[in-house]
């Protein structure tokens, strides 16, 4: 008998990238994702984030700013987003359909899907990355979206530094293949020191902050993450405008697929009104194996 999980689709026409239906033991359910060949083949339009449903969460200052895809690249316009697909029949054993807690407060909040694709299924508190097969836990306080590729999370929403016609936040950490980065590294620990540089310049380099003036590597090590041995580098930067900030790269194997890297990119200022790094290092131990992503669920050690 074929187990619950993600397995190939059956239905599928043989247009469009491959994609993963999944069986709940007994029949298959509305819910697919890319499968992770797919997501390793097609040319996913990342820029310098991830595409989240139809906001862009960008690398800019605090990790990230809020880009509206549909909107020509202008950056400071925050979208909601569609609702998440009905949840899969009772007792179907699928993957939740929930989307976030309390409605859109402290949960995800959603995503937008491309053509053949499913809005991915999240639980209650947390945020999903599908192709990474991993979901972000979402603090009280905190922003988080959901998409078939990437995840994120983001909080305390301000003028840039360099203009009142940008909007940066205060945390932001989102997730994503490694490919879809464009990051090519044989191990986690070579991509994270690859990505860390990247990872600074786009969070707080640029027209938002100016020029990255120095940085101090503050931290850099193995870790453990959804039961997957990675590497995390965490540096301290200086910015020519603005608030300086923490910016730390984690690398480690997707629990779905043990070939694919995930890259969890992280900012914070260094601000009374950005959250403490002791929040980073607890959603760092709560990330896990989205659900069907097979086993290997766990915190960071």
């Amino acid at each position: 008998m074929t187990p619950p999980g993600w397995h190939p689709d059956p239905g599928h026409s043989g247009k469009g990238p491959d994609q993963e239906r999944w069986w709940d033991g007994a029949q298959w359910t509305g819910h697919v994702r890319p499968s992770p060949a797919a997501v390793r083949r097609r040319g996913i339009r990342i820029g310098v984030g991830v595409t989240v449903g139809a906001v862009v969460l960008a690398a800019i200052g605090g990790g990230m700013y809020l880009l509206r895809e549909d909107d020509g690249g202008r950056p400071g316009i925050a979208v909601a987003s569609p609702s998440a697909p009905p949840p899969a029949p009772e007792g179907s054993g699928a993957p939740d359909g929930g989307n976030g807690s309390e409605g859109d407060k402290d949960g995800d909040d959603g995503g937008s899907q491309g053509p053949g694709e499913q809005l991915p299924p999240t639980e209650p508190g947390y945020a999903t990355d599908l192709a990474a097969g991993i979901s972000l836990p979402v603090p009280k306080g905190w922003t988080g979206k959901s998409a078939a590729v990437g995840a994120g999370l983001t909080t305390g929403e301000h003028a840039c530094p360099g203009g009142a016609d940008t909007t940066c936040v205060r945390g932001g950490i989102f997730s994503a293949p490694a490919v879809a980065l464009k990051l090519t590294a044989g191990t986690a620990e070579e991509a994270a020191k690859k990505d860390i540089a990247v990872n600074a310049e786009e969070s707080y380099g640029g027209d938002s902050y100016g020029k990255i003036t120095s940085h101090e590597e503050i931290r850099s090590g193995a870790v453990t993450v959804a039961g997957q041995k990675g590497y995390a580098v965490r540096w301290k930067v200086v910015t020519e405008k603005g608030d300086d900030g923490y910016v730390e790269s984690l690398v480690f194997p997707s629990p779905a697929s043990k070939d694919m890297l995930v890259v969890v990119r992280s900012g914070f200022d260094i601000s009374k009104d950005a959250p403490k790094l002791s929040v980073l290092d607890e959603i760092v131990k709560g990330i896990k194996a989205a659900s069907g992503a097979g086993a290997g669920n766990g915190g960071a050690a």
